[in-house]
């Protein structure tokens, strides 16, 4: 298991046809040796998995990964005035560079954004499970 952080663009889309790099995400998570989460590192540090939504002419979002059921995982902001934002499927997915993952917001639309970065998480990657 090695800590990971990882960056989500905006793929592209009706609105941006280039997709954007200035509307993503920032994520750390563990990930086991093909690329999934690690629930068991999960389980034992949820509190460094952590989550920054970054969007053009809006203030960042910080937030965490939270796994609140089965197989449900949410983007959740702490400042209390932004909603959480479903990943569906997000243990299920390989975080490699050049895959794609598909953010829920709160209103019900839906994001496509393509993994640019996996890399060692600063700090974190040394953590033993």
């Amino acid at each position: 298991m090695t800590w990971m952080r990882m960056r989500f663009e905006l793929a592209r889309s009706n609105e941006f046809p280039e997709g954007s790099n200035r509307h993503g995400y920032e994520i750390i998570l563990p990930l086991d040796g093909e690329g999934k989460i690690d629930r068991a590192a999960y389980r034992k540090a949820p509190e460094l998995c952590t989550v920054r939504r970054f969007w053009r002419d809006e203030d960042d979002r910080v937030g965490a990964v939270r796994h609140v059921g089965h197989d449900r995982w949410l983007f959740a902001f702490h400042d209390g005035t932004f909603e959480d934002e479903t990943v569906p499927h997000l243990a299920a997915h390989v975080f490699r560079e050049g895959e794609y993952v598909t953010v829920r917001e709160a209103e019900g639309a839906e994001h496509a954004f393509r993994i640019i970065i996996v890399e060692p998480a600063p700090g974190l990657a040394a953590q033993k499970s």
